[in-house]
């Protein structure tokens, strides 16, 4: 609350209440605050129209723990880090997965160095097959800019 020094009243020193609310640093704030909004507003949005079509797919649920098949140049083959061969490949792989995780739900991420021939890696992709395991995704590596 202000006060000011008035001559009137009761003296030399008398001090008067002053009623009156200062609203200039309220001013001051709500002007800055409009100008940031201003600014920030149309950086925010996105100008780019479009209608968007309604996701109707329920989100995937992640593997408890995702099994990689790595091959390497000439025909080595890993199952996590882990080698075996293309003979033992379905057995390692079921040993691995357990009784609880089945083979025709279970997804195999199958990593191929870039040199590794076709041959080598149709192979694996029959021994997969072959012992039931359907659902494959082949890793890349992402594109660095």
């Amino acid at each position: 609350m202000g006060a000011k020094l008035s001559g009137s009243g009761g003296g030399k020193y008398a001090v008067e209440q002053n009623s009156e609310i200062n609203v200039t640093p309220f001013v001051d704030v709500m002007l800055v605050l409009l100008i940031i909004f201003m600014v920030a507003a149309p950086m925010a949005a996105v100008n780019v129209k479009i209608a968007l079509p309604n996701a109707v797919a329920k989100p995937a649920t992640n593997p408890p723990k995702p099994v990689y098949i790595s091959i390497q140049p000439g025909g080595r083959l890993f199952i996590g880090d882990y080698t075996t061969d293309l003979a033992e490949l379905g057995d390692t792989l079921r040993i691995q997965l357990g009784d609880k995780r089945s083979p025709e739900k279970e997804r195999i991420y199958i990593r191929a160095d870039k040199d590794v021939m076709y041959g080598d890696f149709m192979g694996v992709m029959n021994a997969l097959q072959d012992n039931g395991f359907y659902s494959v995704a082949l890793v890349g590596e992402d594109k660095k800019d």
